[in-house]
Protein backbone atom coordinates (compact mmCIF):
# COMPACT_ATOMS: atom_id res chain seq x y z
CA UNK A 1 0.00 0.00 0.00
CA UNK A 2 1.05 3.17 -1.31
CA UNK A 3 2.14 6.44 1.48
CA UNK A 4 -0.10 9.01 1.56
CA UNK A 5 2.44 11.07 0.76
CA UNK A 6 3.52 9.46 -2.77
CA UNK A 7 1.18 11.94 -4.23
CA UNK A 8 3.69 14.63 -3.44
CA UNK A 9 6.23 12.81 -4.61
CA UNK A 10 6.72 14.34 -8.20
CA UNK A 11 6.07 18.30 -6.69
CA UNK A 12 8.95 17.44 -4.10
CA UNK A 13 11.30 16.39 -7.01
CA UNK A 14 10.44 19.42 -8.95
CA UNK A 15 11.38 21.59 -5.75
CA UNK A 16 14.75 19.41 -5.18
CA UNK A 17 15.63 20.41 -8.85
CA UNK A 18 14.72 24.55 -8.41
CA UNK A 19 17.97 24.01 -5.70
CA UNK A 20 20.28 22.78 -8.29
CA UNK A 21 22.30 24.18 -11.37
CA UNK A 22 24.97 22.95 -13.35
CA UNK A 23 27.19 22.87 -10.80
CA UNK A 24 25.15 21.30 -8.07
CA UNK A 25 23.39 18.50 -9.36
CA UNK A 26 21.37 15.46 -7.87
CA UNK A 27 22.04 12.39 -8.64
CA UNK A 28 18.65 9.65 -8.85
CA UNK A 29 20.37 8.57 -5.34
CA UNK A 30 20.34 11.45 -3.95
CA UNK A 31 16.69 12.65 -5.07
CA UNK A 32 15.72 8.80 -3.32
CA UNK A 33 17.42 10.41 -0.34
CA UNK A 34 15.48 13.73 0.27
CA UNK A 35 12.50 11.77 -0.71
CA UNK A 36 12.71 9.43 2.02
CA UNK A 37 13.81 12.45 4.49
CA UNK A 38 9.78 13.68 3.98
CA UNK A 39 8.66 10.17 4.43
CA UNK A 40 7.78 9.39 0.79
CA UNK A 41 9.39 6.24 -0.51
CA UNK A 42 10.85 6.30 -4.01
CA UNK A 43 12.46 3.58 -6.64
CA UNK A 44 14.88 4.80 -9.30
CA UNK A 45 12.66 3.94 -12.04
CA UNK A 46 9.80 6.16 -10.50
CA UNK A 47 11.83 8.83 -10.14
CA UNK A 48 13.59 8.70 -13.38
CA UNK A 49 9.96 8.51 -14.42
CA UNK A 50 8.95 11.19 -12.76
CA UNK A 51 11.77 13.96 -13.95
CA UNK A 52 10.65 12.31 -17.42
CA UNK A 53 7.81 13.61 -16.70
CA UNK A 54 8.66 17.14 -15.43
CA UNK A 55 10.59 17.26 -18.86
CA UNK A 56 8.09 16.73 -20.95
CA UNK A 57 6.15 19.34 -18.77
CA UNK A 58 8.46 21.99 -19.71
CA UNK A 59 11.59 22.03 -16.88
CA UNK A 60 14.44 22.47 -19.13
CA UNK A 61 16.73 19.09 -17.43
CA UNK A 62 19.65 18.37 -18.01
CA UNK A 63 22.36 15.73 -17.14
CA UNK A 64 26.04 16.16 -16.61
CA UNK A 65 28.20 12.85 -15.21
CA UNK A 66 29.09 12.74 -11.33
CA UNK A 67 31.25 10.17 -11.39
CA UNK A 68 30.11 7.23 -12.80
CA UNK A 69 26.65 8.29 -12.20
CA UNK A 70 24.29 11.23 -13.62
CA UNK A 71 22.94 14.14 -11.76
CA UNK A 72 20.35 16.04 -12.81
CA UNK A 73 20.15 19.85 -12.73
CA UNK A 74 17.70 22.84 -14.32
CA UNK A 75 19.51 23.91 -17.05
CA UNK A 76 17.29 27.20 -17.58
CA UNK A 77 14.77 29.46 -15.15
CA UNK A 78 12.15 32.00 -15.61
CA UNK A 79 15.55 34.69 -15.26
CA UNK A 80 18.92 34.50 -15.43
CA UNK A 81 21.25 35.10 -12.86
CA UNK A 82 22.35 38.55 -14.44
CA UNK A 83 18.87 39.23 -14.79
CA UNK A 84 17.82 38.91 -10.93
CA UNK A 85 21.29 40.34 -10.26
CA UNK A 86 19.69 44.19 -11.98
CA UNK A 87 16.07 43.05 -10.03
CA UNK A 88 18.01 43.25 -6.63
CA UNK A 89 20.16 46.07 -7.27
CA UNK A 90 16.58 47.96 -8.57
CA UNK A 91 15.08 46.85 -5.55
CA UNK A 92 17.50 48.16 -3.15
CA UNK A 93 18.04 51.57 -4.53
CA UNK A 94 14.13 52.08 -4.78
CA UNK A 95 13.72 54.82 -2.17
CA UNK A 96 10.05 54.10 -2.01
CA UNK A 97 10.40 50.92 -0.49
CA UNK A 98 10.76 50.66 3.20
CA UNK A 99 14.29 48.33 4.56
CA UNK A 100 11.81 46.02 5.58
CA UNK A 101 9.53 45.45 2.51
CA UNK A 102 13.47 45.79 0.87
CA UNK A 103 14.58 42.45 2.20
CA UNK A 104 11.55 40.55 2.27
CA UNK A 105 11.42 41.40 -1.73
CA UNK A 106 15.40 40.18 -1.88
CA UNK A 107 14.66 37.23 -0.31
CA UNK A 108 11.63 36.54 -2.92
CA UNK A 109 13.65 37.23 -5.73
CA UNK A 110 16.50 35.18 -4.58
CA UNK A 111 14.12 31.81 -4.25
CA UNK A 112 13.85 32.38 -8.53
CA UNK A 113 17.51 30.74 -8.47
CA UNK A 114 19.40 27.72 -7.38
CA UNK A 115 20.40 27.37 -3.74
CA UNK A 116 23.88 28.24 -4.45
CA UNK A 117 22.62 31.60 -6.78
CA UNK A 118 20.79 33.01 -4.39
CA UNK A 119 24.03 32.23 -1.47
CA UNK A 120 25.28 34.58 -3.79
CA UNK A 121 22.60 36.94 -3.85
CA UNK A 122 22.57 37.53 -0.17
CA UNK A 123 26.17 38.08 -0.31
CA UNK A 124 26.53 40.64 -2.90
CA UNK A 125 23.62 42.21 -1.04
CA UNK A 126 23.99 45.89 0.87
CA UNK A 127 21.05 46.88 2.15
CA UNK A 128 21.52 50.90 3.50
CA UNK A 129 18.37 52.36 5.44
CA UNK A 130 19.95 55.75 4.36
CA UNK A 131 16.98 57.36 1.85
CA UNK A 132 14.39 54.95 2.40
CA UNK A 133 11.15 55.55 3.17
CA UNK A 134 9.50 54.79 6.64
CA UNK A 135 6.19 54.35 5.05
CA UNK A 136 5.35 50.85 5.24
CA UNK A 137 2.05 50.95 3.75
CA UNK A 138 3.17 51.40 -0.28
CA UNK A 139 2.13 48.03 -1.21
CA UNK A 140 -1.11 48.87 -0.27
CA UNK A 141 -1.09 52.32 -1.99
CA UNK A 142 -0.12 51.03 -5.15
CA UNK A 143 -2.84 48.47 -5.09
CA UNK A 144 -5.02 50.93 -4.06
CA UNK A 145 -4.34 53.42 -6.99
CA UNK A 146 -4.30 50.14 -9.24
CA UNK A 147 -8.01 49.50 -8.57
CA UNK A 148 -9.13 52.96 -8.86
CA UNK A 149 -7.84 53.14 -12.65
CA UNK A 150 -9.18 49.98 -13.28
CA UNK A 151 -12.72 50.92 -11.75
CA UNK A 152 -11.77 54.30 -13.59
CA UNK A 153 -12.53 56.24 -9.74
CA UNK A 154 -11.34 59.26 -8.12
CA UNK A 155 -9.35 58.59 -4.88
CA UNK A 156 -8.92 60.74 -1.59
CA UNK A 157 -6.02 60.47 0.37
CA UNK A 158 -3.46 62.39 2.74
CA UNK A 159 -0.53 63.44 2.13
CA UNK A 160 2.62 64.32 4.76
CA UNK A 161 5.57 66.17 4.78
CA UNK A 162 8.23 66.49 7.50
CA UNK A 163 8.28 69.05 9.99
CA UNK A 164 11.53 70.55 12.02
CA UNK A 165 11.20 67.33 14.27
CA UNK A 166 11.30 65.13 11.26
CA UNK A 167 8.13 64.19 12.22
CA UNK A 168 5.27 63.13 9.05
CA UNK A 169 2.51 65.79 9.50
CA UNK A 170 -0.36 65.90 7.07
CA UNK A 171 -0.05 68.96 4.96
CA UNK A 172 -2.98 71.07 4.20
CA UNK A 173 -4.32 70.73 7.63
CA UNK A 174 -5.05 67.37 7.38
CA UNK A 175 -7.51 68.18 4.61
CA UNK A 176 -8.16 65.33 2.31
CA UNK A 177 -6.34 65.64 -1.57
CA UNK A 178 -8.71 64.43 -4.22
CA UNK A 179 -7.35 63.19 -7.62
CA UNK A 180 -7.72 61.22 -10.87
CA UNK A 181 -5.25 58.81 -10.74
CA UNK A 182 -4.11 57.86 -14.65
CA UNK A 183 -0.23 56.25 -13.88
CA UNK A 184 2.49 55.39 -11.85
CA UNK A 185 6.05 56.27 -12.88
CA UNK A 186 9.13 55.45 -11.05
CA UNK A 187 11.63 58.34 -11.39
CA UNK A 188 14.93 58.98 -9.48
CA UNK A 189 14.38 55.99 -7.28
CA UNK A 190 10.73 57.19 -6.04
CA UNK A 191 7.35 55.99 -6.62
CA UNK A 192 4.86 58.63 -8.43
CA UNK A 193 0.72 58.92 -9.03
CA UNK A 194 0.17 60.94 -11.92
CA UNK A 195 -2.81 61.97 -11.66
CA UNK A 196 -5.73 65.49 -12.48
CA UNK A 197 -6.09 68.00 -9.77
CA UNK A 198 -9.79 68.66 -10.73
CA UNK A 199 -9.67 72.11 -8.15
CA UNK A 200 -6.57 73.25 -10.10
CA UNK A 201 -7.71 72.00 -13.51
CA UNK A 202 -4.02 70.66 -13.97
CA UNK A 203 -2.69 67.09 -13.76
CA UNK A 204 -0.36 66.85 -11.14
CA UNK A 205 2.50 64.12 -9.38
CA UNK A 206 2.72 63.25 -5.74
CA UNK A 207 5.27 60.48 -4.38
CA UNK A 208 3.47 57.43 -3.29
CA UNK A 209 5.35 56.70 -0.54
CA UNK A 210 3.90 60.15 1.11
CA UNK A 211 0.65 59.26 0.35
CA UNK A 212 -1.97 57.68 3.73
CA UNK A 213 -5.03 56.30 3.67
CA UNK A 214 -6.06 56.09 0.23
CA UNK A 215 -9.96 56.09 -0.44
CA UNK A 216 -11.91 54.78 -3.72
CA UNK A 217 -14.23 57.36 -4.35
CA UNK A 218 -17.50 56.56 -5.76
CA UNK A 219 -16.72 59.64 -8.93
CA UNK A 220 -15.65 58.74 -11.98
CA UNK A 221 -12.13 60.15 -12.83
CA UNK A 222 -11.72 63.57 -14.56
CA UNK A 223 -9.20 65.60 -16.87
CA UNK A 224 -8.82 62.02 -19.22
CA UNK A 225 -8.20 64.38 -22.21
CA UNK A 226 -5.01 66.73 -20.22
CA UNK A 227 -4.32 63.47 -19.28
CA UNK A 228 -4.07 61.83 -23.16
CA UNK A 229 -2.66 65.47 -24.09
CA UNK A 230 0.51 64.75 -22.26
CA UNK A 231 3.96 62.44 -23.82
CA UNK A 232 4.75 60.50 -20.19
CA UNK A 233 8.43 60.56 -21.68
CA UNK A 234 8.65 64.41 -21.59
CA UNK A 235 7.25 64.86 -18.86
CA UNK A 236 9.28 63.15 -16.86
CA UNK A 237 11.93 64.56 -18.40
CA UNK A 238 10.98 68.18 -17.58
CA UNK A 239 10.30 67.83 -14.04
CA UNK A 240 13.38 67.79 -12.58
CA UNK A 241 13.17 64.94 -9.72
CA UNK A 242 9.94 65.34 -10.28
CA UNK A 243 9.60 69.25 -8.88
CA UNK A 244 6.87 70.46 -10.82
CA UNK A 245 6.74 74.46 -12.17
CA UNK A 246 5.67 76.10 -15.58
CA UNK A 247 6.85 74.42 -18.32
CA UNK A 248 9.17 76.63 -20.79
CA UNK A 249 10.97 75.88 -24.37
CA UNK A 250 14.97 77.00 -22.92
CA UNK A 251 17.89 76.85 -25.16
CA UNK A 252 20.84 75.70 -23.17
CA UNK A 253 24.48 76.48 -24.86
CA UNK A 254 26.77 73.63 -24.16
CA UNK A 255 30.40 72.55 -23.66
CA UNK A 256 30.77 69.30 -26.30
CA UNK A 257 32.04 67.82 -23.02
CA UNK A 258 28.23 67.63 -21.96
CA UNK A 259 26.77 66.20 -24.78
CA UNK A 260 26.12 62.48 -22.82
CA UNK A 261 25.22 64.59 -20.01
CA UNK A 262 22.24 66.29 -22.33
CA UNK A 263 21.20 63.26 -23.67
CA UNK A 264 20.98 61.58 -20.52
CA UNK A 265 18.44 63.90 -19.01
CA UNK A 266 16.40 64.52 -22.40
CA UNK A 267 16.85 61.54 -24.60
CA UNK A 268 18.21 60.84 -28.21
CA UNK A 269 15.20 63.19 -29.39
CA UNK A 270 16.79 66.38 -28.18
CA UNK A 271 17.25 69.06 -30.46
CA UNK A 272 20.90 69.76 -30.96
CA UNK A 273 22.70 72.61 -32.62
CA UNK A 274 26.95 72.12 -33.24
CA UNK A 275 28.51 75.64 -33.29
CA UNK A 276 32.16 75.08 -32.87
CA UNK A 277 33.44 73.45 -29.83
CA UNK A 278 30.10 74.15 -28.18
CA UNK A 279 26.64 73.24 -29.04
CA UNK A 280 23.22 74.57 -28.63
CA UNK A 281 20.71 72.68 -27.10
CA UNK A 282 16.51 73.30 -27.46
CA UNK A 283 14.96 71.61 -24.47
CA UNK A 284 11.38 72.04 -22.74
CA UNK A 285 11.71 71.87 -18.71
CA UNK A 286 9.65 72.76 -15.79
CA UNK A 287 11.19 75.80 -14.57
CA UNK A 288 12.01 75.50 -11.04
CA UNK A 289 15.19 75.85 -8.51
CA UNK A 290 15.92 72.23 -9.29
CA UNK A 291 16.56 72.61 -12.74
CA UNK A 292 18.63 75.52 -11.80
CA UNK A 293 20.40 73.51 -9.42
CA UNK A 294 20.88 71.06 -12.34
CA UNK A 295 22.80 73.82 -14.60
CA UNK A 296 24.34 75.34 -11.61
CA UNK A 297 26.09 71.66 -10.82
CA UNK A 298 27.33 71.35 -14.17
CA UNK A 299 29.74 74.26 -13.49
CA UNK A 300 29.71 76.90 -16.09
CA UNK A 301 29.39 74.14 -19.05
CA UNK A 302 25.82 75.13 -19.42
CA UNK A 303 24.46 78.30 -19.92
CA UNK A 304 20.68 79.56 -20.04
CA UNK A 305 20.68 81.63 -23.12
CA UNK A 306 16.65 82.21 -23.69
CA UNK A 307 14.09 82.98 -23.23
CA UNK A 308 15.42 86.14 -20.95
CA UNK A 309 12.64 85.98 -18.40
CA UNK A 310 14.20 82.35 -17.03
CA UNK A 311 18.36 83.04 -17.29
CA UNK A 312 17.12 86.33 -15.68
CA UNK A 313 15.55 84.19 -12.57
CA UNK A 314 18.40 82.09 -12.90
CA UNK A 315 21.04 85.19 -12.64
CA UNK A 316 18.45 86.43 -9.50
CA UNK A 317 18.58 83.02 -7.29
CA UNK A 318 22.51 83.13 -7.86
CA UNK A 319 22.29 86.45 -6.38
CA UNK A 320 20.04 85.53 -3.80
CA UNK A 321 22.08 82.64 -2.78
CA UNK A 322 25.75 84.31 -2.45
CA UNK A 323 24.19 87.12 -0.55
CA UNK A 324 22.80 84.62 1.98
CA UNK A 325 25.89 82.97 1.67
CA UNK A 326 28.30 85.71 2.58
Amino acid sequence: MKHENQKCKILVIRELLLDTDELHPLTVADFIRELKSRGIAAERKSVADDLLALSDYGMDIESVAVGKRKGYYLASRMFEPAELKMLVDSVQAAKFLSPKKTRRLIKKLAALSSRSEADLLKRQLYVSDHGKTENESVFYNIDAIHGAIGEDREITFLYWQYDLNKKRVPRKSGARYCVSPFALVWDDEFYYLIGYDAADERIKHYRVDKMNRIAIGDTARRGKDAFAAIDMSEYTSCNFSMFAGREEDVVLDCDASVIGVIVDRFGTGVSVHPEGDRFRAFVRVAVSEQFFGWVTALGGAVRIVSPAPVRTQYLALLDRVRAEQA
